[in-house]
């Protein structure tokens, strides 16, 4: 017998909890193909943003190609400082001593914001990802539990306990398991690698909204 023949005799009650474990499979994948290419964005935009920054002498010409970068977070936040930035200077026009402590932490705040949108916005659906690894194969375990009493049931009825009778109907119970177990790994694995690439581009966040603030603070402090 094969994996499919196994699911046709299995009961209705197991083939629903296999079709959930599917359901919950393609979805993870699907959010899987949209999370590597999310992040594999983001990471590419905001290596070339950055290094348009380091380079450029004027914040409006980084303004510029902020724009260019829209899939960086790092431009997000520097879009989100800047505007603020130049709310700030406009109120106060003169070109030195226009920024303080008090204005300079109010542009922090700024980029604080930002950069919690934008965490939001990369750990979108990750939740998914791990209650699909965590609850799956809980799912399977209940398939494979409600097989076998269905095994045993009919092992009542038929009034044998001969391997030919049981073991069809442990076959099609263990087969949940699998599939809960199908469903769950590759959704674990993919939260944890996500997880990580995530945490580098918030280091990055976290770099990049020190360094912004050093510049406009040695360019527009007192």
């Amino acid at each position: 017998m094969n994996v499919f023949s196994l699911i046709s005799q299995a009961t209705i009650v197991v083939k629903l909890i296999l079709l959930i474990l599917i359901l919950f499979s393609v979805f993870s994948w699907a959010i899987i193909i949209h999370k590597r290419r999310t992040l594999k964005a983001a990471e590419k935009s905001s290596y070339l943003f950055l290094e348009v920054f380091r380079k450029s002498k004027s914040l409006n010409e980084v303004n510029e190609a902020a724009r260019r970068y829209k899939n960086s977070p790092l431009a997000v936040l520097f879009q989100a400082g800047f505007k603020e930035l130049v709310h700030l200077t406009r109120s106060n026009p003169q070109p030195q001593g226009s920024i303080d402590r008090e204005k300079l932490e109010i542009i922090n705040r700024s980029l604080l914001r930002a950069s919690s949108a934008e965490i939001r916005r990369l750990e979108r659906m990750m939740s998914f990802l791990a209650t699909c690894g965590s609850v799956t194969p809980f799912i399977g375990l209940l398939g494979t539990v409600w097989g076998i009493m269905d095994s045993f049931h009919k092992i009542g009825l038929v009034r044998s306990a001969s391997l030919v009778t049981v073991a069809p109907g442990i076959a099609e119970a263990l087969v949940a398991t699998a599939v809960g177990l199908f469903a769950a790994i590759p959704a674990v694995i993919a939260y944890n690698y996500f997880l990580g690439r995530i945490k580098e581009i918030i280091s990055m966040m976290d770099d990049f909204s020190l360094e912004f603030l050093n510049i406009i603070e040695r360019a527009y402090g007192s």
